[in-house]
């Protein structure tokens, strides 16, 4: 036996499984809430990721309501429908959806500063 007759392992993806959970159904969604800075100290909370069977505009007038503050729902080309929120409500809307039963704490990510 020389020394080129051995066998290379096949080439391994260290990715392959999580590609595998996300491409059917059943996979995980989350809910993303973001803040972005604006002006100065104003700030723009934003929700994505909601199912897509829940009325934005409904949960948008609670939320606009529950917190005192202006919002509005912006059509993305991209990631669909956002609820824009006026301030930082990040953990308002967090522990609002939470409550209302529309999304499960283990299914929200809070991003920001």
């Amino acid at each position: 036996m020389s020394e080129f007759d051995l066998q290379t392992p096949a080439a391994f993806d260290p990715f392959a499984e999580a590609n595998a959970d996300n491409s059917g159904a059943g996979s995980k969604d989350y809910v993303h809430i973001r803040i972005q800075q604006r002006n100065g100290r104003k700030s723009l909370t934003t929700v994505q990721g909601l199912n897509k069977e829940f009325s934005y505009n409904k949960i948008l007038k609670d939320l606009k309501k529950e917190f005192c503050c202006n919002g509005t729902v912006v059509q993305d080309p991209e990631l669909g429908q956002v609820i824009q929120l006026q301030g930082d409500q990040r953990k308002n809307v967090s522990s609002f959806l939470v409550q209302a039963g529309i999304v499960k704490k283990e299914h929200i990510k809070i991003h920001g500063f």
